[in-house]
């Protein structure tokens, strides 16, 4: 069904993917952001409008965890839904770290994929300025996002570059074959020849 959604609807697929992780479907957010410079690198969309669209999604996912945690405060952890992405523990341990290190939560816990959405959730419980959160979290998602989609395109330039040297080696070798053949259709004539032109001297 995603791959369906991605090959009619490209832009619109990465969205939706990255919303679909965020509730709890098995579509990781950076293995989308690698997809999407994949995606990119293989001329499947356009870079502009691609990283748009990912960056929006990134920045609209992350705030619904905000909201969440903003909305329903230390009850989050008892949540059918929340308690699976944090624990109790979990909440109180990243309450100190924020209080300790404010907004550089954000910046540095961004990038660390198991404890990424606990952060969001415990920047609302904690009722971190809206604002703040979302100029936060919109810059870091840049890092997040240059390094990610970065991978994914690099990656599939290099498997182009790859394709075009086994293509490229692949006539080398039946020019090679081509040329051996002959090589050794002129050396079987000339043994030949020179075999029946031996036979000849000899009868005389």
């Amino acid at each position: 069904m995603d791959a369906t959604l991605i090959q009619q609807f490209p832009y619109f697929g990465l969205f939706v993917l990255l919303v679909l992780g965020v509730i709890g479907f098995p579509f990781p957010e950076d293995a989308i952001l690698i997809l999407c410079g994949f995606m990119i690198a293989h001329g499947v969309v356009r870079p502009t409008p691609a990283l748009i669209i990912v960056a929006s999604g990134m920045v609209i996912t992350d705030y619904f965890l905000y909201h969440v945690g903003r909305k329903y405060g230390r009850k989050v952890v008892a949540h059918k839904r929340f308690r699976k992405i944090i624990s109790a523990r979990r909440e109180a341990s990243l309450e100190s770290t924020f209080r300790r290190w404010g907004v550089l939560v954000i910046f540095l816990g961004r990038h660390l994929v198991g404890i990424r959405s606990q952060i969001f959730l415990v920047a609302g419980i904690l009722r971190m300025p809206r604002s703040r959160f979302v100029i936060a979290d919109a810059v870091s998602s840049i890092f997040t996002m240059t390094l990610m989609v970065g991978a994914g395109f690099w990656g599939g330039s290099t498997l182009q570059l790859i394709k075009q040297d086994v293509a490229e080696a692949q006539k080398a070798l039946m020019i090679l074959i081509a040329i051996i053949a002959i090589a050794l259709l002129v050396w079987f004539l000339a043994v030949k020849k020179l075999r029946g032109n031996g036979d000849g001297n000899g009868e005389n």
